[in-house]
């Protein structure tokens, strides 16, 4: 292709401190909706963001799947296709890494979080989880700041419950690892990502900013509102070089694209070396060729 492409990803330093880092969600991240065994809406649910499902294969109540529906995707719907089965595992890979974290965790065993305000930081139930109310979630300043729920059985919202964001808090940075099913009750307000091993609920009128994804079980949905919360980025800038040990300049005719977290490359007709530099740490999730472009996947 004349192209060998030599990633290195390179980013400034961090002070080392007890704070939780991001999971990295892979190709789930790309879905609003994630589900194990079916898709299921009533009413006129929207979902911004892809919607998928894997070992299952049904989707129900959304337009454009016989028999159709007044729920509405703003985004592909893959229903049993390899792109479900990829995000599925990496579902399953980000599932563990949230259940296995142990920094400095707090207590809140079978909690009624509502009428709370929560720092950064690892929260841990052997039990079940519950808002009852507002639960503010204040990152103190910091919109990378995260936030990890490792909640051993159910997680449940009372009718009305919310979950506020303060200090700069970023949804996309919260993260409810639920060990076994989610219920989010009629009119809630909640935001993060929800990784459930069994099955994710969201009664009538919910609005989840963040993602609902479930490993086993279904995702079952009535009149609501489901959006990928925008995440913070930091800029990402590529250069390249005719050497490895070369003098590296920013590359010509490249694109990268914030939103979707992908850099595009053009084939070029002599070997260039490229690294990408950022002021926070990436992960290379995957390199295509499409056409006569190579696409960089980062998270």
């Amino acid at each position: 292709m004349g192209l060998v492409l030599a990633v290195a990803v390179m980013f400034l330093r961090h002070d080392a401190g007890a704070v939780e880092t991001s999971v990295a969600l892979g190709s789930a991240g790309n879905f609003a909706v994630l589900a194990g065994s079916t898709v299921t809406s009533t009413g006129g649910t929207t979902v911004a963001g892809d919607l998928g499902v894997w070992a299952g294969t049904a989707v129900t109540g959304f337009a454009g799947i016989p028999p159709g529906g007044p729920g509405t995707v703003n985004g592909a719907i893959h229903a049993g296709d390899p792109v479900a089965q990829t995000a599925q595992g990496d579902l399953t890979t980000a599932y563990n890494d949230a259940a296995g974290r142990t920094l400095a965790p707090v207590d809140v065993a079978n909690a009624d979080l509502g009428g709370r305000t929560l720092a950064p930081g690892l929260y841990k139930s052997s039990g079940t989880l519950a808002i009852t109310g507002n639960l503010t979630l204040d990152a103190q300043g910091d919109p990378n700041a995260v936030f990890i729920f490792q909640i051993a059985s159910s997680l449940n919202t009372a009718a009305g419950s919310q979950v506020i964001l303060s200090g700069g808090a970023n949804a996309a940075n919260i993260y409810w690892q639920v060990g076994s099913s989610a219920t989010v009750g009629t009119t809630t307000v909640f935001k993060g990502n929800i990784l459930a091993d069994q099955s994710i609920s969201l009664a009538t009128g919910a609005t989840l900013d963040g993602r609902a994804l479930a490993r086993i079980g279904a995702v079952t949905l009535d009149a609501s509102t489901i959006t990928i919360s925008n995440t913070v980025i930091a800029p990402v800038i590529l250069v390249s070089a005719a050497e490895v040990t070369g003098q590296y300049t920013n590359a010509s005719g490249h694109s990268v694209n914030l939103a979707t977290r992908t850099i595009t490359v053009p084939v070029s007709g002599s070997m260039q070396y490229y690294r990408i530099t950022s002021a926070t740490a990436l992960t290379i999730s995957n390199i295509t060729v499409s056409g006569a472009n190579v696409v960089i996947t980062y998270n």
